[in-house]
């Protein structure tokens, strides 16, 4: 078969990679064990809408966090780097309801900012706070879609000028049952159409040839008649 020939696969989760993120919460009251602060691992989280700023996670009913996320509504979504991969996966393979994976895990539980009841994981390099707005029931998960309230990251993520560089935080991504660190960076929003300064800036070297820019200055030509 040629490369591009298709084969059917079936119809399954394939879209790939995802962010895997460790989402912590607690409940009311932690002092008790079912209540306790929490991290349940979440690969099915995203961006949903930029004014407010809004995310969802998507948890099934019979996860411990689930009715932790659903009686308080609130959680925290916490990036996940290389150093917090094993302790992202452990998390997503026990039960809070067993045990604490704060401490199993050996990580801090602190409170998150602009929330009341959840608790944020110290050790992550960005700490999203999250507030419920409204839950949909799909079907294995429910959908929690909640608004961003407070986002914090570690001191050492921003530059000199202020810039929050994500790049230093070594962040990692689930592909098709894997875990990734990100690899080489290819460009930037609007790379392929950025001055030959911008594009130098941002990316450390010098632009290589527009090849869109030729291809379209080949069809303009060809329906002028003209050739080079």
């Amino acid at each position: 078969m040629a490369k591009h020939d298709k084969i059917i696969i079936g119809n399954s989760t394939i879209l790939n990679p995802v962010p895997v993120v460790m989402v912590s919460c607690a409940g009311k009251d932690p002092s008790k064990d079912s209540e306790r602060p929490n991290i349940v691992t979440i690969a099915w989280a995203g961006t949903v809408n930029s004014e407010p700023p809004m995310v969802s996670i998507s948890v099934r009913k019979s996860r411990h966090s689930y009715n932790l996320i659903k009686e308080t509504g609130e959680f925290v979504i916490n990036l996940v780097n290389k150093s917090l991969a094993k302790s992202c996966d452990y998390c997503g393979v026990r039960s809070g309801a067993d045990e604490d994976k704060f401490k199993t895990c050996g990580l801090t539980a602190v409170k998150a900012e602009g929330l009341e009841y959840a608790y944020a994981i110290k050790e992550a390099p960005v700490s999203v706070s999250c507030k419920v707005k409204q839950v949909l029931e799909l079907g294995s998960h429910d959908m929690f879609i909640a608004e961003i309230v407070a986002v914090t990251a570690d001191s050492y993520l921003k530059d000199e000028e202020g810039k929050l560089c994500l790049d230093k935080a070594k962040l990692i991504s689930y592909n098709h049952g894997e875990y990734f660190t990100l690899g080489e960076k290819l460009g930037f929003f609007g790379y392929s159409v950025a001055s030959d300064e911008v594009f130098e800036k941002r990316m450390g070297y010098k632009k290589e040839r527009d090849k869109y820019k030729h291809i379209r200055e080949e069809k303009a030509a060809g329906k002028n008649g003209k050739k080079y």
